[in-house]
């Protein structure tokens, strides 16, 4: 049966990808709306914000992982305690791509189950300049052959920031729109009207 926020008052984003892509970036931008130019390596850091949902109280947990993955059980236990994965490459570093397909491997091994939550983000999309990936060829790959979702996003400019973590949100079946209980800056999720339609696709995922 569908996930109701009432069966489920805490949730687990995980962010995995190579060092050095803006996955630190991007959860800063979305909790504190600030960007640090200077790359800071990441062991592994949690942070927690905490929503309400029609009177409910909904924490949601955000694991930021190391890009260097030097220790797989480290990582192992991340994915097995994830309910939402965020799968981070940058635009302008093809190699960070073939990380993200090896990492969502990975995290269908683990999981045992190819319905598995994955949003892959290709970031720094303000660097055109610069390009190596195509965002239509992964756009192609990522929704036709994974039947996952696909975003470019970019944490310097804050652009579709706040819609990488609106659609983790929506396939956990939370709702998209959360107004925070501690709410530190007048900011919420963009309405849930202008989303893009559901993807009609042959080996689709049933929810029921």
């Amino acid at each position: 049966m569908s996930l109701k926020v009432k069966d489920k008052t805490e949730v687990r984003l995980v962010f995995l990808g190579a060092a050095g892509v803006g996955k630190t970036a991007l959860i800063r931008r979305f909790l504190q709306d600030s960007f640090e130019s200077k790359h800071r390596r990441t062991v592994e850091e949690l942070h927690s914000k905490e929503f309400e949902v029609d009177g409910t109280k909904v924490t949601v947990h955000i694991l930021d992982t190391s890009g260097s993955y030097p220790f797989p059980a480290m990582r192992k236990l991340s994915i097995q305690t994830g309910d939402a994965f965020a799968l981070v490459y940058a635009v302008d570093d093809a190699d960070s791509l073939e990380t993200v397909k090896r990492l969502r491997e990975e995290i269908l091994e683990v999981k045992q189950d190819k319905c598995t939550p994955i949003v892959v983000v290709g970031n720094k999309c303000d660097r055109e300049d610069v390009r190596q990936v195509s965002g239509k060829e992964v756009l192609s790959m990522v929704e036709l052959d994974w039947n996952s979702n696909f975003l470019e996003a970019s944490a310097k400019e804050n652009k579709d920031v706040l819609e990488v973590f609106r659609e983790l949100l929506r396939q956990v079946h939370l709702p998209s729109r959360l107004s925070p209980a501690l709410r530190r800056r007048r900011e919420t999720f963009p309405n849930d009207n202008d989303a893009r339609p559901p993807m009609n696709k042959a080996n689709s995922c049933t929810m029921c």
